[in-house]
């Protein structure tokens, strides 16, 4: 720190005082130190210290001044227009408009779709409406006159100002003009169409907009299909509302409050069962397809006849819904989807391993597929051991691999270790025995050098359907190449995560049910309402059924308000502490149902990974 005599504080810094006493302190010599430094780059004591350096000439920020001040007239235009966007002035807006065009200032496209996207946002303001479609159309008309070429921001926005105006067929004529452009559409640019025509119960020109919007490879969002479902419940379509309530279920997890009025609204209507009688199926066959899709949904159309019941309620942490009772599957990905996933991840696999090891690896896996529960050894054994004295913790896995063989009814999970692990693990006298002890058994395996243990343990938990004991979030580029939209479905039905509190194990084991809209084997549906937080405690699922189907189906629809107030059939008894388990023989794994297991709101002593027959 200098000496208070020496410096006089910023803004400008001067020099006040060279003398310094015969004998300076630190601080004083350091200061001494920083004067000769600024007296050799020319600083003179007393004056103030600039910044700006000596190649500039003049002040630079008028320089800079005289250049925003000197911007062409077409620059020009578009700073002013984009402000007026900004602040939605369209007034404004129009006003320059009329001066470029008087003034004969060049126009592009950035113009042009500025003007066009501020037209389309005032279009939905009443007061500003009619100039507003009056000035849009205008605008395009002049743009297409002077051979501007529209892009997908300029058809988006004429098509929603043609919405706007009720005209349903401009804006879809617009949209396929797109291709004469060599431009694709977006979602955005069909929902104007698509929408007007909803709105206005035109079914038919509605539904192909969507075959059009399928073509391209897009996919429906929430909103399109909801204005979709609702179309069908307006016109009587009860085969439609079932085809939506599909899409709907495959599109989100869970549903906006405005969905689920729509729902609500259509279920509790007068004749809304009429039309649309459900089928008769065996109910073994049924079961099958529930089986089959991964359980949560069959897809054979409407089941059960009679009026709807609806209520809203919630479920309980074991997935017992409190207004039916019926209780709700942990759903998985279907039998197609599981064959491609496992193909992807041994397709990618051979790609970076060599062939030849995971090609035996498969081969070995075929002969021995009765595992029910897979172990990442090195990601267990390595957990929490970043300290000093950390290492590889045989113990932690031990814990691991015997919590499972006890929850799996004495079946011992399959370990994946990378032969370097093991081979280190043998040489020490005190883990020796227990490797020895895995090896004996057929539950270690060990990858072979140079490999990554990683896509071993996951083509294994994906072939054989059963349960995958890691932290690994599988966030890695490496499971960012699957690319798969069933990845994190996949994940939150197999992954079994671990902590060691205290040095004591504790397993996280998959959620008892899955927070989706599910369809039952008995036809009744359930939707799961968005809700804030992530206590699922708290979400309001919506309960669709038909009489009779469920165990408590005798009531009215006025059991909706008795649901919301926890009196439910489920409600009214004290929540179980004990498991619901069934542990699937090993020639069975193939009968699997919707549930690997199932969960109560306590810990349970067992498990099992497979798809299995559960009793309802």
């Amino acid at each position: 720190m200098l000496p208070k005599d020496c410096l006089k504080p910023s803004p400008n810094l001067y020099v006040v005082n060279t003398s310094f006493p015969c004998n300076p302190s630190n601080q004083c010599k350091v200061g001494f130190f920083l004067l000769l430094i600024w007296e050799s780059l020319g600083f003179i004591s007393g004056k103030p210290l600039s910044m700006a350096t000596p190649s500039h000439k003049g002040n630079p920020t008028n320089s800079t001044k005289r250049k925003k001040n000197h911007k062409n007239p077409e620059a020009n235009f578009l700073y002013e227009l984009n402000s007026c966007s900004k602040s939605k002035d369209l007034k404004a807006a129009i006003s320059l408009y009329e001066s470029a065009i008087s003034n004969k200032t060049r126009l592009n496209q950035h113009h042009f779709n500025t003007l066009l996207y501020l037209c389309s946002t005032i279009s939905t303001d009443p007061e500003s409406k009619s100039l507003a479609l009056t000035y849009g159309f205008r605008v395009f008309d002049h743009m297409m006159t002077l051979n501007i070429h529209p892009n997908e921001a300029s058809i988006t926005a004429i098509a929603r100002l043609a919405a706007a105006k009720g005209d349903g067929d401009y804006a879809f004529e617009m949209i396929k003009k797109l291709g004469d452009y060599r431009v694709l559409p977006r979602l955005r640019t069909y929902e104007p169409a698509l929408f007007c025509f909803c709105q206005k119960l035109e079914a038919e020109k509605a539904y192909e907009v969507e075959a059009d919007i399928n073509k391209m490879g897009l996919s429906l969002e929430e909103p399109q299909i909801a204005a979709l479902l609702k179309l069908s419940a307006e016109t009587g379509r009860g085969e439609g509302v079932y085809e939506y309530l599909q899409k709907l279920r495959r599109g989100v997890r869970w549903v906006s409050e405005e969905t689920g009025k729509v729902l609500e609204d259509w279920f509790s209507r007068e004749g809304s069962e009429v039309g649309f009688e459900g089928a008769t199926y065996e109910v073994s066959f049924v079961k099958e397809a529930v089986l089959r899709n991964g359980g949560g949904w069959h897809g054979l159309g409407w089941i059960g006849k009679g009026k709807w019941v609806v209520r809203k309620g919630k479920v309980e942490p074991n997935g017992r819904c409190c207004c039916c009772g019926e209780r709700l599957g942990c759903v998985d990905i279907d039998d197609v989807e599981t064959e491609k996933f496992a193909q992807s991840v041994a397709g990618l696999a051979m790609e970076r391993e060599v062939k030849a090891n995971f090609r035996e690896f498969q081969e070995w896996l075929e002969e021995n597929a009765d595992y029910e529960a897979i172990v990442d050894g090195a990601n267990i054994g390595l957990y929490q051991q970043n300290f000093a004295e950390g290492g590889f913790s045989i113990l932690q896995l031990d814990a691991v691999i015997k919590e499972m063989y006890g929850r799996s009814g004495n079946k011992w999970p399959l370990i994946i270790l990378h032969n370097k692990r093991v081979r280190a693990l043998l040489e020490n006298p005190s883990y020796r025995k227990l490797v020895e002890e895995w090896m004996n058994n057929g539950v270690l395996y060990t990858t072979p050098h140079g490999s990554n243990d990683d896509w071993y343990w996951l083509y294994a938990a994906v072939k054989l359907r059963c349960l995958l004991v890691t932290n690994d979030e599988m966030r890695d580029h490496i499971f960012e190449l699957l690319g798969s939209s069933f990845f994190l479905k996949w994940k939150e039905r197999h992954q079994v995560r671990y902590t060691f509190p205290k040095g004591i194990l504790k397993l996280q084991m998959p959620p008892s049910y899955s927070v989706v809209i599910q369809e039952s084997e008995k036809g009744s549906w359930h939707v799961p309402i968005v809700c804030d937080g992530n206590e699922e405690s708290a979400r309001t699922w919506l309960c669709i059924t038909r009489p009779g189907a469920c165990e408590d189906l005798g009531k009215t629809a006025s059991n909706i308000e008795t649901c919301e107030n926890g009196n439910g059939p489920c409600c009214k008894s004290e929540m179980s502490n004990t498991g619901d388990f069934e542990i699937l023989p090993s020639d069975n794994r193939n009968q699997a149902s919707q549930d690997f297991f199932q969960m109560s709101y306590a810990e349970t002593p067992s498990i099992t990974g497979k798809r299995k027959e559960r009793s309802p």
